[in-house]
């Protein structure tokens, strides 16, 4: 059996691939994963010890897991999606990586993602099918006692069907559309005024229970400017917490009562994002009663993806609330102009790779100052700038 894997692997990774000496020692990582695979599914049959099928539950957060390992493993600018409970039964996900530097390069970072999914197989309890490759990529089925619990596809080269859904989205102008959400206000009027000042379709998204947050919202949206509420949640970092933020353990009361308050505080909002939010994000149960709580509100969410573990966009498809996610990198971890700038080059580069993006920043003079000198180029680099309703679906 171990033999079997390790030939059929090594005839499915080109050779030109194994020619460079860092690929062939990720193989031979790789390859030794597979093989303690397969040892222990062999010592499982010896024993005729058939293992259990896993709770649902368990399958949901291997999935987590396997996106997780995939969003480290990649390029920045690859795509993730996850599908739980697909029509076969299975949990899916999908990856696509953008072959910026070529076929090879592609395929080369292809084959660390799936050696970190494999990875995750082994301590999950997990077998893995021998991937079957494509033109387009591989596609690989993780099992349980044989039932299969996963199925994943990694497209290598771009040329999946989003590709296309993508370039179909761009619109009859042929221009690609990226959103632009500017995060954490309501202390300061005058940030504010500075944003109101540029003259293009910006969403802003406002904290509650701060100085300015209702009439900074009201002044938006009498100039037009669409306004999300920014909800405080949980993080695992050492972020400085709100004073009052969603947390994973809550009741399912307070967690209404508490979106309640907040959108109160911030009436009229078109929408709702997370601030910070990396573990509450993560959390199955909170993310569900929170879509609940926004279901019927009219309004949507969108995840602003501060943990490769999130599972609130997904949450918010399944319970029906119109939902959208950040699908480009942050636009000022760094503060500072020269760095803003190159992140809205990607940003926009990924708008026009992907059909539509939406990027997120803050109201720091960094951010802004690149803003005034980056956004009257939007145009000619093919991208519409657009409000972030326009993305929801």
């Amino acid at each position: 059996m171990r033999e079997r894997a390790a030939g059929t692997l090594t005839a499915a990774v080109p050779a030109h691939l194994l020619l460079n000496p860092n690929i062939r020692a990720d193989f031979a990582r790789f390859l030794l994963l597979i093989l303690s695979l397969a040892g222990s599914t062999a010592w499982i049959v010896g024993c005729k010890s058939p293992e259990k099928p896993l709770p649902t539950a368990r399958v949901h957060d291997a999935t987590r897991k396997f996106a997780a390992a995939a969003k480290s493993a990649a390029p920045v600018d690859a795509q993730l999606h996850t599908e739980f409970r697909a029509a076969d039964g299975t949990d899916h996900l999908e990856i696509t990586i953008p072959a910026h530097g070529g076929d090879t390069a592609a395929r080369a970072d292809a084959f660390r993602v799936l050696q970190a999914l494999s990875g995750v197989a082994v301590s999950s309890g997990l077998t893995q099918d021998d991937p079957v490759e494509s033109r387009e990529g591989w596609s690989v089925v993780f099992r349980r006692g044989g039932v299969p619990t996963h199925v994943v596809t990694v497209d290598f080269g771009g040329k999946s069907a989003g590709a296309g859904a993508a370039v179909s989205r761009a619109g009859a102008t042929g221009q690609a559309k990226l959103a632009i959400l500017l995060d954490d206000l309501g202390s300061d009027r005058d940030v504010a005024e500075q944003i109101f000042a540029l003259p293009y379709p910006l969403t802003i998204s406002v904290l509650p229970e701060h100085a300015h947050s209702v009439d900074i919202a009201e002044e938006a949206r009498r100039r037009g400017y669409e306004v999300m509420l920014h909800l405080p949640m949980q993080s695992v970092g050492k972020e400085q917490p709100e004073q009052r933020e969603l947390r994973p353990g809550m009741a399912d009361a307070q967690v209404a009562a508490l979106v309640e308050q907040f959108l109160s505080e911030v009436p009229g909002v078109d929408g709702v994002n997370n601030h910070q939010g990396s573990q509450a994000t993560a959390d199955p149960a909170l993310m569900g009663e929170l879509m609940h709580a926004l279901q019927g509100r009219h309004v949507f969410y969108v995840d602003s993806r501060t943990t490769a573990a999130t599972v609130a966009y997904d949450t918010a498809r399944q319970e029906g609330v119109p939902a959208a996610f950040r699908n480009v990198p942050f636009l000022d971890d760094v503060e500072n102009v020269a760095a803003i700038e190159e992140q809205l080059k990607l940003a926009m580069r990924g708008a026009r790779e992907k059909g539509e993006a939406i990027a997120i920043g803050h109201p720091h003079p960094a951010t802004l100052e690149a803003l005034r000198k980056m956004l009257p180029k939007a145009k000619g680099e093919g991208v519409q700038l657009v409000l972030v309703s326009e993305l929801v679906h």
